[in-house]
């Protein structure tokens, strides 16, 4: 039976989900409150540190995402505050660098979220053009229903969960 949900921001609690060290041995991570999460959707409401990388990638669903604060660089695009991207299935973005002062962003997707790296070659020398290198993913409180992520951070082998 459909129901009303409601969930406030500040009642999840944040989890890092990707993280990489910079220049000068900085950490930057991707940070998550999963607002819903179901077989059939997902509602994040994420924060980018200042500079983070993410790869360029797709989804296993239609993907749409709202620039809340700061700004993220998308491929060579600026998608500052009040910018709305719809990335449908099979379709790919990025990569991604947050502005100098990171980005938060609001996201839904559709079905499966999990990431389709669609550059690793190329995701990994940017890395390395800017100094920085990946670290493991955190692990993530993933549902038993979800197969394990498919994002692994370039070549550094299995993920956990």
């Amino acid at each position: 039976m459909p129901e009303l949900k409601i969930v406030s921001v500040g009642d999840v609690p944040w989890h890092e989900v990707k993280a990489q060290e910079h220049p000068g041995g900085r950490r930057v991570s991707v940070w998550e409150k999963f607002l819903e999460w179901s077989p059939e959707r997902m509602v994040i409401y994420a924060r980018y540190d200042p500079g983070m990388v993410v790869e360029r990638h797709g989804h296993m669903s239609d993907h749409f995402v709202f620039v809340v604060a700061g700004e993220v660089l998308v491929g060579d695009r600026p998608c500052p505050a009040g910018t709305h991207l719809t990335l449908e299935h099979g379709a790919v973005f990025g990569p991604l660098v947050a502005g100098p002062e990171g980005a938060t962003l609001y996201e839904i997707m559709t079905g499966d979220p999990r990431a389709v790296p669609a550059d690793p070659e190329g995701f990994a020398r940017l890395l390395a053009n800017r100094g920085a290198r990946p670290l493991p993913n955190p692990a993530v409180p993933w549902p038993d229903w979800l197969a394990p992520r498919t994002d692994r951070q370039a070549g550094l082998g299995t993920e956990p969960r």
